[in-house]
């Protein structure tokens, strides 16, 4: 059974830190490209970041460059979203997300989310 669980969220001060981690079971983690998508209250789910499974190379959205990282560990299966310098605007739910393709089917799994509320 595929399931992606995502912790670390939490309330914190602006130019705080967390840390998000996305713990995967049932599929091939190393297979897969991962990502970190968030959703505001009222907006649409947004790319943060993302790494792929070959060479690890990262993708970030431009409002989290130089803010946000992000890694994966392979021999864990996990993925993680170390986020710096936090802003109001970084608040939303945070969801991880594992995708491939393989011949012509697509492969598509979502965690359930973690809130990120930046508030003082």
């Amino acid at each position: 059974q595929v399931q992606l669980v995502e912790s670390g969220g939490g309330l914190v001060q602006p130019g705080g830190s967390l840390t998000l981690s996305c713990a995967t079971f049932g599929f091939t983690f190393s297979t897969y490209a991962m990502s970190w998508y968030r959703q505001a209250p009222d907006k649409e789910r947004e790319l943060v970041a993302a790494i792929t499974s070959s060479d690890g190379s990262t993708n970030y959205a431009n409002s989290v460059k130089g803010r946000f990282t992000i890694s994966r560990d392979n021999a864990k299966n996990t993925v993680y979203l170390q986020m710096n310098t936090l802003k109001p605007e970084d608040t939303g739910v945070y969801y991880c997300n594992a995708y491939r393709t393989y011949m012509t089917r697509k492969y598509d799994y979502w965690g359930q989310g973690t809130q990120v509320t930046v508030s003082s």
